[in-house]
């Protein structure tokens, strides 16, 4: 199996309801994001290709258009932490990418920093490393 991921970055801020009154994710807070979205195939395309990365600009642009500089807890509906916006993001790549690269999504990542991600596939991953 082939898998392959490209990374989209956006700043956005967000708090997280139902701490304790002292956690700092509480607060109204900001992160640099990073996505990452990543696709797999048994076989390669004609071009050698699990998929050309430029038909994943889709992507960039809703990342762009919704999510970057914004208040998360007024875009979504959900709790905005990393776990539901690798859900949700994984979600819109099965319901907005073009029907051949849909059907490749294999997982997708979310991280507020450099140290920690969560990732989000709807069947069983194996141990993951990053």
């Amino acid at each position: 199996m082939y898998l392959i991921a490209q990374q989209f970055g956006f700043s956005a801020s967000h708090r997280l309801n139902g701490l304790d009154p002292d956690h700092p994710c509480g607060r109204d807070h900001g992160h640099n994001y990073t996505v990452r979205i990543s696709l797999a195939a048994d076989e390669l395309d004609n071009t050698g290709f699990v998929a050309d990365f430029h038909r994943l600009e889709p992507i960039r642009q809703y990342i762009t258009e919704a999510l970057d500089h914004r208040n998360l807890n007024e875009v979504f509906p959900f709790q905005p932490s990393c776990e539901c916006l690798a859900q949700h993001l994984f979600e819109w790549c099965s319901a907005n990418l073009e029907p051949t690269l849909a059907q490749r999504l294999h997982h997708t990542a979310v991280s507020e920093t450099m140290t920690s991600w969560a990732v989000y596939s709807p069947v069983p991953l194996p141990a993951w490393d990053g």
